[in-house]
């Protein structure tokens, strides 16, 4: 590996949004599936970056489809200060309101800028990250137009600004490649001895599974396939492959000629606490984990 899985003892971030299918839960045994050894790190659909955060690696290429995503990454890398300074206002701006119905209002308000703005513009940054600590349940999803539509999570003080983070993050992705790109051209780089994580939306377990709905446009079966097709190129390379996906007939049948692992994650997106379950999923790799 490119230095150990952390790098010289520095301290390790954690993710600066909660995403739907975020692997906070997962990290100890996702690393204790990956190879001895590798070079650079690639996760083409980074999401929260659970993962990466937790190995810190000396020389990382993350993506995501999802812009908004993605640009607060890039602001974060590029103008901490500024991110930092707009989050303790609008903390003290949301903290100070008299009562929740109040801070109701307020975030409704930020909702709708949010949705009005355009995606490059810094103000989205700011709002992505206040309405992700103030909604209900932690939650990013888009409807339909792509417009984000969690409500209202009924949060009293909660920490909007959480700077000694923020910086962390910062550190960690000021020697990581980011790119909003598809998930095909992000690994198009990638080359013997690299590592690729893919946590791909996951395939429904059922037909009226919701799971994979956090972003407008889905992610079909056809889409799985051709995913499928990818890893088995970058296997041909001789790059470490390793992948998430759900304990389905389609993704065993797709990955079959390759090392299907189960193991079991806990489901944090149900909004009904007793239904939140340890659910079997696969981790499928192109080693075998000595």
């Amino acid at each position: 590996m490119n230095g150990d899985k952390k790098t010289n003892g520095s301290q390790t971030a954690r993710p600066f949004v909660k995403w739907v299918g975020g692997k906070s839960r997962l990290v100890p045994t996702l690393l204790s599936y990956f190879p001895d050894e590798f070079n650079n790190y690639y996760e083409p659909f980074v999401g929260g970056g659970a993962l990466y955060f937790s190995i810190n690696p000396s020389k990382a290429f993350i993506n995501d489809l999802n812009e908004v995503l993605i640009n607060a990454y890039i602001n974060i890398k590029e103008r901490i200060d500024e991110v930092v300074d707009a989050l303790k206002i609008i903390q003290n701006e949301y903290i100070n309101l008299d009562n929740l119905e109040a801070k109701k209002e307020f975030y409704l308000t930020k909702r709708r800028l949010f949705n009005q703005l355009p995606n490059d513009d810094f103000n989205k940054t700011i709002l992505l990250i206040f309405i992700n600590k103030t909604c209900f349940n932690g939650m990013y999803r888009e409807n339909s137009k792509g417009e984000y539509n969690i409500p209202f999570g009924q949060h009293d003080s909660p920490t909007i600004c959480d700077e000694k983070n923020l910086r962390l993050v910062s550190g960690h992705l000021k020697k990581t490649t980011i790119t909003k790109f598809s998930y095909d051209d992000a690994i198009k780089t990638a080359k013997k001895g690299d590592l690729v994580y893919f946590d791909p939306p996951y395939d429904p377990l059922n037909t009226t599974s919701s799971f994979t709905t956090y972003q407008a446009g889905g992610f079909s079966s056809k889409d799985q396939e051709k995913l499928r097709d990818v890893f088995k190129k970058l296997s041909e390379k001789g790059c470490y492959v390793m992948l998430s996906n759900s304990d389905t007939p389609l993704i065993n049948e797709l990955y079959k000629e390759f090392t299907i692992n189960k193991i079991y994650a806990s489901r944090s997106i149900n909004s009904n606490g007793a239904k939140r379950q340890k659910v079997k999923e696969v981790l499928v790799t192109n080693y075998v984990k000595k």
